[in-house]
């Protein structure tokens, strides 16, 4: 579902072809914000067309290069596109982060070992904040209001976990996984 709002959102904005939706897609960072597999793009562009939500524009043809169809959406796409974003904004799906059931178990697991992990985890998610805020800024004098809100988001749940894993890798490294009767250190940056 996210991959065929996602392919009529685009073609709401311009009539494109597939190639030119991924690039897209990769250069505003949607494929970090949800799950959009950038191998069922064709497929989604094929099921649209086929159920009429999309149709060919043009065909562009090049004697050294694959032929590029360009889409554009149709009235019917539009109602679907409708469809699919109130969906979108009437879930509330539990967060299940990969590491929560990791944590209720982890005092049985050498500190060491998991703080090694958590470093790289702290690296990786310093590259994600700089990232997000990256795409947010790039993005400011060319996409809209509600994608800028996005992006801003995307940075503030990225700062969000770094200062999870920091304030947890301080009580790793302090050995403190197993205390029991103290609350967190919520000061921990």
């Amino acid at each position: 579902m996210s991959m065929k709002l996602a392919i009529l959102g685009l073609l709401l904005e311009r009539d494109m072809h597939p190639y030119e939706m991924m690039l897209v897609m990769r250069d505003r960072a949607m494929d970090r914000i949800t799950k959009l597999q950038m191998g069922s793009l064709y497929y989604a562009v094929d099921q649209l067309a086929k159920s009429g939500q999309i149709e060919q524009v043009e065909i562009i043809r090049s004697i050294d290069r694959p032929d590029k169809t360009i889409y554009r959406i149709t009235d019917s796409g539009k109602s679907l596109f409708e469809q699919l974003l109130l969906q979108q904004f009437r879930k509330n799906d539990a967060i299940f982060h990969p590491m929560y059931i990791a944590l209720a178990f982890s005092r049985h697991v050498d500190p060491d070992k998991i703080a090694k992990l958590l470093e790289e985890r702290i690296r990786e998610a310093e590259h994600q904040v700089n990232l997000a805020y990256q795409v947010y800024e790039e993005h400011i004098p060319s996409v809209s209001r509600a994608a800028l809100h996005l992006m801003y988001g995307k940075y503030e749940h990225s700062m969000t976990e770094l200062k999870w894993l920091k304030r947890l890798y301080s009580d790793v490294r302090a050995q403190r996984l197993g205390d029991v009767g103290e609350p967190l250190d919520l000061n921990v940056q």
